[in-house]
């Protein structure tokens, strides 16, 4: 088992320098988005006091480490939340998209999504604006943000607009950050997993906890082609019955017309991490494989690479001498269904403090971030070769 300790040690001697996390005590909510360029931006939470907070980013770079850190939006009423969290987005010539939550004054349960730009790398931002214009003090959340063709960022977020029932909706987004199309993707889905978006070469492919009749909460994805988006395909009749959202989203990846979709289910009350591949962009896949048994909890993440197979992360618990623990594992999944073994990327804990933890791909190595009690954590290792 590699212990964290391990992993950072073998990472700085890998890259000539030191990746200990460039985030301080107190910090959260830690988000990775991998650039154009081959870096990586890791994006989170810090407070400011006074029900204040700032949105700070990090730049990780083949032998350099982790930039200085930055501050991209800072404001106060702010949701922070361990299961939905801010983003940072790095597009083309420099410009960036981060989105945070808001708070409706006196409505806990009430936030809208906002949204900043940049056109100079970062170093200055928009004063940002929601990403929705129905002005309904309800939940907008769980977004992903995306590059899109005729737009500077694209955005699929939950909308509970039209409450009881939950909606998926996006928006293609101009350069003064306001929306110039706005769609509904699916009129009735789970109230509060994840979402995730991959870009196939057909365009932005979003991934979704869908909600049927009967209370089946199993995945679906809805596809951009032609200058529409498709109907909700389900990508795996799971049948998971739940009454109430597990907050337990998916994780999609694409490169070109592959797709790898990975997900985690209790159907049947059996806690399983799946994954299912596509070779035509997402409108079918593969038959789902089975990733981890036991006692996985979910929280994937997903990346291609180039031989068409992908990895994929997931927390599981394994207590200690009776106490509660757990540990972020990763496995590379081949289409052909064949398995490589499970690494152990680190001891962690398997409570909602820890957040989702996240993933992405740097070169030969993979990277990773999650939340624990001294602030947020980096740790990386090489891509699974079997």
């Amino acid at each position: 088992m590699r212990t964290l300790f391990t992993v950072l040690l073998w990472v700085a001697a890998a890259v000539g320098g030191d990746l200990q996390s460039p985030a301080p005590a107190g910090s959260g909510q830690p988000y990775l988005a991998e650039a154009p360029d081959g870096s990586i931006r890791m994006s989170w939470i810090e407070p400011r006091g006074e029900g204040r907070h700032v949105l700070r980013f990090s730049v990780l770079r083949k032998g350099t480490g982790w930039s200085p850190a930055r501050s991209a939006v800072e404001g106060g009423g702010w949701m922070v939340n361990w299961a939905d969290f801010p983003s940072i987005l790095e597009l083309t010539d420099g410009a960036m998209a981060a989105h945070w939550l808001v708070r409706h004054p006196g409505k806990r349960a009430a936030y809208d999504a906002w949204m900043a730009l940049s056109f100079d790398s970062g170093a200055t931002w928009s004063a940002g604006s929601p990403l929705h214009r129905d002005g309904t003090a309800t939940e907008h959340g769980f977004v992903s943000m995306f590059p899109m063709d005729g737009a500077t960022v694209g955005a699929a977020w939950l909308d509970g607009r039209e409450a009881p029932r939950m909606t998926l909706r996006a928006a293609a987004f101009g350069r003064d950050g306001r929306p110039s199309q706005e769609w509904v993707l699916d009129e009735d889905v789970c109230t509060c997993c994840p979402t995730s978006v991959a870009i196939t070469s057909q365009g932005p492919l979003v991934a979704y906890r869908d909600h049927h009749p009967g209370e089946i909460r199993d995945i679906s994805v809805v596809g951009w082609n032609g200058g529409r988006w498709s109907p909700p395909r389900s990508v795996s009749q799971d049948g998971w019955k739940i009454h109430g959202c597990p907050v337990n989203g998916p994780s999609i990846a694409a490169s070109g017309r592959r797709v790898a979709l990975a997900w985690y289910t209790m159907a049947d009350q059996v806690p399983r991490v799946r994954m299912a591949f596509s070779d035509d962009a997402g409108q079918s896949f593969h038959p789902a494989v089975e990733l981890a048994g036991g006692a996985p909890t979910g929280r994937v993440q997903v990346r291609m690479l180039e031989d068409a197979s992908a990895v994929a992360s997931w927390l599981e618990r394994a207590p200690e001498n009776g106490a509660e623990a757990g540990r972020l594992m990763a496995r590379r999944v081949w289409p052909s269904g064949k398995l490589g073994r499970p690494v152990t990327v680190a001891a962690v804990s398997p409570a909602r403090s820890t957040g989702f933890p996240q993933m992405a791909r740097w070169g030969e190595h993979l990277v990773f971030c999650w939340t624990t009690p001294a602030g947020v954590a980096t740790a990386a290792i090489p891509v699974p070769a079997r």
